[in-house]
């Protein structure tokens, strides 16, 4: 395949995958062993086009909590998205200063695809018995933003997946409500992380494939778009089970590949 054909396939790889519960992260790094490994930069630019896509959708939202002071309740939501980031941000600053760095290899990744569909089933199950709230608490924005370093650090946990369910687990357990929450809390992660990675790379610019970085940029800004918006209808009426299934089945398969030595 060509080398736009591949860029193409990239950014819609993590378009569909950066905001659905399966994690972008694990997705590329696999993805890059067929495709060939991108820079970090590019990695970079496809997820900004991803995190460009959450603001067009939620862009109303944002406006509303950002300049309604006179109303109580959109203070008290944007005071927990702050919170819940702050946490993020702290927990990130410290995997940063202790050198922690994602491991690129396929067993990490397979484990947590494997045990994070299992662990989607069990928490369904678990929220299925319980009654339907759409109140986000403290409670919520602690530990969406304490599950929020999980995908930080551990490659194929899924920081959607992770933030979804542990704002489902500890009482916000209507989908639509945990998935805006946890949504509009990854805006400001996703655009630091974005910004901490290209301060990183910025000096690797004169080398750069400038076409690709905007084809694989434009691409996934609107697959992500997309993919969001099916995303938010499909939680109206149904559960995540679908996800947790794929995850399982993907997880199962890539852990076959490294026993059999297809893949390390």
């Amino acid at each position: 395949m060509s080398d736009t054909v591949n860029t193409i396939l990239l950014g819609i790889i993590e378009g569909i995958t950066e905001f659905l519960p399966v994690s972008s992260t694990g997705h590329l790094l696999i993805a890059e062993r067929w495709l060939g490994e991108r820079s970090e930069l590019f990695n970079v630019a496809i997820q900004a086009g991803a995190i460009l896509a959450i603001v067009l959708i939620y862009w109303r939202r944002i406006v509303n909590l950002l300049t309604r002071w006179d109303d109580a309740e959109s203070r008290d939501y944007l005071a927990k998205l702050v919170v819940a980031f702050l946490i993020t941000a702290a927990g990130g600053f410290l995997a940063t200063r202790h050198g922690w760095k994602l491991s690129e290899a396929v067993l990490p990744i397979a484990l947590a695809s494997f045990i994070g569909g299992i662990l989607i089933l069990v928490i369904e199950r678990y929220v299925a018995g319980r009654p339907a709230s759409s109140v986000v608490t403290w409670k919520v924005a602690f530990w969406v933003g304490a599950c929020q370093i999980l995908a930080a650090v551990f490659p194929g946990t899924s920081r959607s997946a992770a933030t979804i369910f542990a704002a489902m687990m500890v009482g916000l357990t209507l989908r639509p409500a945990a998935t805006e929450f946890a949504f509009l809390v990854g805006i400001p992660t996703m655009f630091a992380a974005t910004a901490y990675e290209f301060l990183k790379v910025r000096g690797q610019s004169q080398a750069e494939d400038w076409q690709a970085l905007i084809v694989g940029f434009l691409v996934s800004g609107v697959v992500a778009f997309i993919a969001v918006k099916w995303l938010l209808r499909y939680v109206q009426t149904h559960r995540f089970t679908l996800f947790a299934w794929y995850r399982i089945v993907l997880g199962a398969v890539l852990i076959g590949a490294v026993w059999s030595g297809a893949m390390r």
